[in-house]
């Protein structure tokens, strides 16, 4: 039996408009507690924004405080469905070596799935599909 994305995503998303600083989106982060903010342009995700990128990205910059958000974000945005299989999001995470992925149903922003939801759900079923999903998985490096 099929594991779907529905069966893991998050649906507590923490946004923020693409017109903050880094400064005000590390604030953000602390204070919600999330490992991510998807990065919106008039209420239409575009990017996101991860804890990497402020390692990547933000340690090379002069004046991180006032740098737009949209210098150091992710793009483009790699979403996927509520429909869509557990496999189908390992192979993304892996292929494209990203760890938190948003979900969307149309335009619509409906939820986030991250690596850990994945390897929970996979601990939880023990079935055999979750099992070769999780062995696949546990191959990306972290």
């Amino acid at each position: 039996m099929d594991t779907f994305v529905k069966d893991m995503m998050r649906k507590q998303i923490v946004s923020i408009d693409v017109s903050l600083t880094v400064k005000e989106a590390a604030k953000i982060m602390e204070d919600t507690g999330v490992s991510c903010l998807v990065v919106t342009e008039t209420n239409i995700p575009i990017g996101i924004l991860t804890e990497r990128d402020f390692v990547t990205r933000v340690t090379s910059l002069d004046n991180t405080s006032s740098t737009p958000v949209r210098n150091i974000m992710s793009i483009p945005l790699i979403t996927v469905s509520p429909n869509d299989t557990a496999r189908k999001l390992a192979e993304l995470m892996k292929e494209r070596n990203i760890h938190k992925v948003p979900v969307m149903e149309g335009n619509h922003l409906v939820g986030i799935v991250t690596a850990t939801d994945l390897i929970r759900k996979c601990v939880i079923d023990s079935d055999s599909d979750m099992r070769q999903i999780c062995n696949s998985f546990a191959q990306m490096a972290f």
